[in-house]
């Protein structure tokens, strides 16, 4: 009977994490509950995991708010339902506008009103007006026939009497005020804790009717999300025998471009690759990054093809990638392969100049209800909590400064200090605000919001509200579109060459540069700066403890890849390590607080 769920995903409101929100309905004797973050659906997928794992039927719904204002709580009877909510969310964000004070008329999905805000003669049929338990007596005087429209409305923000001052705390984050200056409206209520399954039947034994409406509603609400179909849209051309052809078709003439009609290796690469990129269904996903280069090709924007893509001969033929995997002795198995999970991912860049354009033919080529970038989750980690929480209590920029620098400073007020170090675990970690992802786009065969409510951020393009761990975990594949400031430089360097010596210098192929000794001296001497992918000071100390001869032996000795070879990074020699903390706060390596 929990209609009413929030986790910590109702951003600066809620303060419960998944685990403990589904432990909670276990151990409180409840087995179906929905899940009703305000403004958005970033967490339902886990949430039905986590469910699933633990036994719970698992629902899902949103709660629309303008502002502290609470409208409706939307339940999805089904997927269709699930997306009919976050069509409504997506309409608002993309208008801009407040959402309406009405709820409109939803096939698949009940409503729930707060009390008092529409009479019970103008509900529909799915629509239903929630009774929270400090609202029984006003209801207790109505004639019976009302109480079949009424069911239970018990709100879940918070675990106990900790979490409800954290709660106030996060209330006054997202409203930029001092604690003192937070009011009822803006705060949940102290009783929004989980209850048990008992009691909350005891406190509406008087009215049967509202147990009765209450768990009619959830019998004919289920979400069966399958989460083993690809979600990616499934084919290029309309069907996967085309799709199977174009790509043999583009992967051959491409072979033909690269090696000639005499390289057998090449031919057996080929058709190997081919033969598993069909039997894994990713045809539809090799063409699609195919088209988008084929469009940036035409527009004379350059590209660099990187990540374990560039492991992949198809790849290369494709002009995805311009690194030959053959040369560089690069398996295709480390990017697909038949026992692989995880999908398969292609790294572009372009330059900061093109990019805008990139991402505007893809959404224009393959639809906008179709297209969203990637979104992020931003956490509250070291200095911002400590700012957040310092802002809340009202300590000056100058003391909230001293304190971020060292916590042990005798200028520091000790009461302050204690305070925010109480609150620092417990908000660490936190989501905080939802952001578009750096680079990743999704493509969907079907409309996306079947699947997220969209974010409409100021760069114009609508952006899913789930991160990418949630993408992969419904089995989405991200296509990478990065900015490399460097093919600017390099697009430039190549038009003046030009102009001053009328020579045309292709960069499509790398090949003299391997065997270049000015570039080969210049890397063993760990001279990288403006290199991208080794000119941090870490790779230019590998790069000098390794002595390289030439690029080669950098790529097969560290992994290290330039642009257009697949890696997946540095090595695991120089990973982060928690760093030393001061006073229970994080601290730098020259003893003041995190930087």
């Amino acid at each position: 009977m929990l209609l009413n769920l929030h986790s910590y995903f109702s951003l600066r409101y809620g303060t419960i994490s998944l685990d403990d929100l589904t432990d909670l309905v276990v151990s409180h004797g409840h087995d179906t509950a929905v899940l009703t973050d305000i403004n958005n659906s970033s967490a339902i997928f886990p949430f039905i995991k986590k469910c699933r794992e633990k036994g719970i039927n698992g629902l899902v719904g949103m709660e629309y708010r303008n502002g502290d204002t609470l409208l409706y709580i939307g339940i999805a009877r089904n997927e269709v339902g699930f997306a009919e909510l976050n069509e409504h969310m997506t309409t608002a964000n993309r208008l801009k506008q407040p959402l309406p004070k009405f709820a409109p008329e939803f096939n698949h999905a009940f409503i729930v009103y707060p009390l008092g805000a529409i009479e019970i003669k103008r509900l529909r049929e799915n629509e239903f007006i929630g009774i929270r338990p400090d609202q029984i007596n006003k209801i207790s005087l109505e004639p019976r026939c009302n109480f079949d429209r009424y069911v239970i409305l018990w709100p879940v923000t918070v675990k106990n009497e900790n979490d409800y001052q954290l709660h106030q705390q996060l209330r006054a984050v997202d409203h930029n005020l001092i604690y003192s200056k937070i009011t009822k409206p803006m705060v949940a209520r102290s009783w929004e804790k989980m209850p048990e399954r008992k009691d909350m039947i005891n406190k509406y034994y008087r009215f049967p009717e509202i147990l009765v409406a209450t768990e009619k509603l959830l019998s004919q609400c289920s979400f069966n999300f399958d989460f083993t179909i690809v979600r990616n849209k499934k084919y290029f051309t309309g069907n996967p025998y085309d799709d199977k052809l174009l790509l043999e078709k583009l992967a051959v003439s491409g072979m033909q471009r690269r090696y000639g009609n005499n390289n057998k290796e090449a031919k057996q690469r080929v058709a190997k690759e081919l033969r598993i990129i069909d039997e894994l269904g990713f045809s539809s996903y090799f063409l699609i990054t195919h088209d988008i280069i084929r469009y940036t090709t035409s527009r004379n924007f350059y590209h660099v093809g990187r990540g374990s893509g560039a492991n992949s001969i198809v790849a290369y033929c494709l002009g995805i990638t311009d690194v030959c995997p053959i040369k560089l002795d690069l398996y295709f198995e480390r990017f697909l392969n038949p026992k692989r999970q995880t999908p398969p991912d292609f790294d572009i860049d372009f330059s900061w100049q093109d990019r805008k354009e990139v991402f505007t033919y893809i959404f224009t080529r393959y639809q906008s209800k179709h297209t969203a970038m990637m979104g992020a989750m931003s956490t509250f980690r070291d200095r911002s909590i400590i700012r957040e929480l310092g802002k809340v209590y009202g300590l000056p920029k100058s003391e909230i400064d001293e304190l971020i620098r060292n916590p042990v400073s005798s200028h520091n007020s000790e009461d302050a200090v204690a305070l925010i170090k109480s609150l620092y675990g417990l908000v660490e970690d936190f989501p905080n605000l939802r952001t578009p992802h750096a680079c990743g786009v999704l493509i969907s065969e079907d409309p996306i919001t079947n699947f997220t409510a969209l974010d409409f951020p100021p760069m114009d393009f609508p952006c899913a509200q789930f991160d990418m761990y949630v993408a992969e975990d419904i089995k989405f594949e991200k296509f990478d579109i990065l900015s490399q400031r460097g093919l600017g430089a390099i697009k430039d360097c190549v038009q003046i060459i030009e102009q001053n010596r009328g020579e045309k210098v292709d960069i499509s192929n790398p090949d003299k540069f391997f065997t270049d000794p000015r570039i080969s001296q210049q890397l063993k001497s760990s001279r990288t700066v403006g290199c991208f992918y080794i000119e941090s000071p870490a790779m230019r100390q590998l790069i000098t403890k390794l002595q390289c001869d030439n690029y080669l032996t950098l790529v097969a000795a560290s992994s290290v890849i330039r642009p257009g070879v697949g890696s997946s990074g540095m090595m695991d020699v120089y990973k982060e390590t928690p760093g030393p903390q001061v006073n229970g706060l994080p601290a730098s390596s020259h003893g003041g607080a995190a930087g």
